[in-house]
């Protein structure tokens, strides 16, 4: 039987696992084996009694820095377990996370994810181990856990059966290269605002094509980068 797509987790704060992995389609895909989860405290391969894991940085600054010797240790040991998967260390300077490379892991064994805190890894470990790096936005959080929780969640929900409907995936953001076009649900008008006329005309043809036209509205004004590929491979 093939094994479940699996994400192991390399961190300091195991308790922040599963957290909202935990809960709703992805939590009970995880409790019926669908995907699995793997947490690993890092600190269980520091070789003092205090369970040191970094030190300061070489050439001075400020903060610390995730050692080397730990962090291989660590991995070294999650490797054997799943020499297959991708090795991600989670980090801003890493290549933005994209839907196309969601599917790209998704469509994999699994991945081995590094969540580094203080001021980063050691980049020794990085270039030993070819740990490719990967950002979920141009900003800086405290560590890599909420980021590994993203990319898992992103991934999970296109594994087959996780979703209640797959053919919704289809019409998601950033699948067809343009942003999601509006939802609107009953009651038919709320504070004075109606959902649109052609939403309610029964017209599938119509309310496909004006779903498109609102895509790439969207997608016009909120992110003209995803606008130009469009326009490229339109």
């Amino acid at each position: 039987m093939k094994p479940p797509w699996t994400a192991s987790v390399l961190t300091i704060l195991p308790e922040i696992f599963p957290g909202p992995l935990g809960a709703s389609l992805i939590g009970k895909a995880l409790v019926q084996g669908t995907w699995a989860l793997n947490v690993i405290d890092i600190r269980d391969f520091a070789q003092d009694k205090h369970r040191s894991v970094d030190d300061t940085p070489a050439g001075g600054g400020p903060g610390m820095v995730m050692r080397a010797d730990v962090i291989g240790s660590a991995l070294d040991a999650t490797k054997k377990k799943a020499p297959d998967a991708r090795l991600i260390y989670l980090s801003p300077r890493g290549a933005p996370l994209t839907q196309e490379k969601v599917h790209e892991l998704s469509n994999g064994p699994g991945v081995i994810l590094l969540c580094g805190r203080f001021e980063g890894l050691d980049q020794r470990v990085l270039e030993a181990h070819e740990v490719e790096e990967i950002s979920i936005g141009d900003f800086v959080l405290a560590g890599g856990e909420v980021a590994a929780c993203a990319l898992i969640e992103a991934c999970v929900r296109l594994l087959p059966d996780v979703l209640g409907d797959a053919t919704s995936l289809v019409s998601e953001s950033f699948e067809q290269g343009l942003l999601e076009y509006p939802h609107y649900t009953r009651p038919r008008e709320w504070e004075g605002h109606k959902i649109p006329d052609i939403l309610l005309s029964g017209d599938h043809k119509k309310i496909a094509e004006w779903r498109r036209a609102q895509s790439e509205k969207t997608t016009r004004e909120r992110r003209p980068d995803l606008w130009q590929k469009q326009e490229k491979t339109s």
